[in-house]
């Protein structure tokens, strides 16, 4: 989906506002190394932007931000957008052009925040059309491609004819898990400066959540250990009860597994819950959608030519029902992975009990249930286990049937 206007922070990006004191860097949290540079290219390009000279290479026109989720790759992406429109060229995150890139409203500053499975060709040569022109501000047209994976094969090859002849004042920031070929094209990684993100520390998260949120720093510790170093999970632990309240369902998973059937029964619990949490967070919107379209095509009117516009916007409501039926299987898939990862996190604990390694548990509040677990498997089993998990995911991002594939990973999990 392309938001032309205010768009809300995608997966992983929670913090992507700064305060009007802040600069729009505050918000990457153990990204130094990123900062700095750019920081320093936005430095670069102001120079280029005033006419002065800049120094050779440092600012170039196609960007690739990587990392893991919750390494603030979005975030990243719309602080360096934000930067090139400042008019100081720091990133002040005072000035209109930081705070207008920073709410999704400035005009030569486009998002591309995919709702659903993927990213079209038709979407994606319309935006890049659009980033060709100059940009009104005076700076830089900015294209800034959220999950950038999901890129079709034919809109990845529209986005590289761009790339590889980029018009004059034109930026491109792509954001990607990796450079993998399965997430970006080899051909356009080649083309664009790499800006790696890491997994922050639990303590620089705890620290984020304590001063920015107010969160205890007792629950600021919890919620850290327990996102794996994700900023935005571990600010829905801290102050989501309902997020809580998934995350220790999850954790009953492995003591339920007593036989075949307990299987398919917390494969079908764990598979509802995702759809439930997915209809909950795409309700509010899917119903604005269709009352503003039904608005537009006259729903309510009663002017001559009233009913046959109705009559005729079966194509536009098959469109949007397509739209939020992808949206839905979106978020199901993004639900049912945060549930992936709070199960596998458990299995790893069980592996780093069972081996007494010297590094801190993921889920702390569930010690008992896992020494109880390190007393009965063996190491290779706990191993096993968690490779079942990871295997789950894998397969549901090939596309396999989430049901089919989380059944195969319960059955595994029993056997061990």
């Amino acid at each position: 989906m392309t938001v032309p206007g205010p768009v809300p922070p995608g997966p992983g990006s929670e913090a992507t506002s700064a305060s009007s004191t802040a600069s729009v860097f505050a918000p990457l949290v153990g990204q130094a190394a990123a900062v700095e540079t750019l920081r320093r290219t936005a430095a670069a390009a102001a120079r280029i932007v005033s006419g002065a000279e800049a120094p050779a290479g440092v600012m170039t026109h196609a960007w690739l931000f990587t990392g893991p989720p919750g390494s603030g790759r979005s975030v990243a992406a719309r602080a360096f957008a934000a930067a090139l429109q400042c008019r100081t060229g720091t990133g002040c995150g005072e000035c209109a052009g930081c705070h207008t890139t920073l709410t999704g409203t400035h005009a030569d500053v486009r998002f591309v925040v995919p709702e659903g499975l993927s990213i079209g060709v038709e979407e994606m040569r319309a935006l890049v059309l659009r980033a060709a022109s100059s940009p009104t501000g005076g700076r830089w047209q900015v294209l800034l491609v959220e999950d950038a994976d999901r890129l079709t094969e034919q809109a990845g090859n529209a986005l590289l004819k761009a790339v590889e002849e980029p018009p004059a004042r034109t930026v491109f920031l792509l954001c990607t898990p990796s450079i993998h070929p399965d997430d970006i094209s080899v051909t356009i990684r080649s083309r664009c400066r790499l800006v790696p993100l890491r997994t922050p520390a639990p303590e620089a998260v705890a620290s984020v959540l304590q001063q920015r949120d107010g969160v205890a720093r007792d629950v600021a510790a919890w919620a850290a250990a327990a996102a794996q170093g994700h900023v935005g999970r571990a600010r829905r632990l801290a102050t989501d009860p309902a997020a809580r309240a998934r995350r220790e369902a999850v954790l009953t998973v492995p003591r339920k597994l007593t036989g075949v059937g307990a299987c398919f029964d917390a494969a079908s619990a764990l598979i509802e819950a995702a759809e439930a949490e997915a209809v909950a967070s795409v309700s509010e919107v899917d119903s604005s959608e269709r009352s503003a379209l039904a608005t537009a095509l006259g729903a309510g009117g009663t002017g001559r030519g009233t009913a046959g516009a109705i009559r005729g916007a079966a194509g536009a409501l098959k469109e949007l029902e397509r739209r939020q039926r992808s949206r839905a299987t979106r978020a199901q898939r993004d639900s049912l992975d945060r549930a992936l990862v709070d199960l596998a996190g458990f299995y790893r604990d069980v592996l780093v009990k069972r081996l007494a390694a010297p590094v801190p548990p993921v889920h702390a509040d569930a010690a008992s249930t896992v020494d109880a677990a390190a007393e009965r498997w063996t190491a290779e089993s706990a191993l096993r286990r968690l490779e079942a998990v990871l295997a789950c995911r894998d397969a549901i991002e090939l596309n396999v049937k989430p049901r089919i594939a989380v059944e195969a990973m319960m059955l595994a999990l029993w056997r061990g």
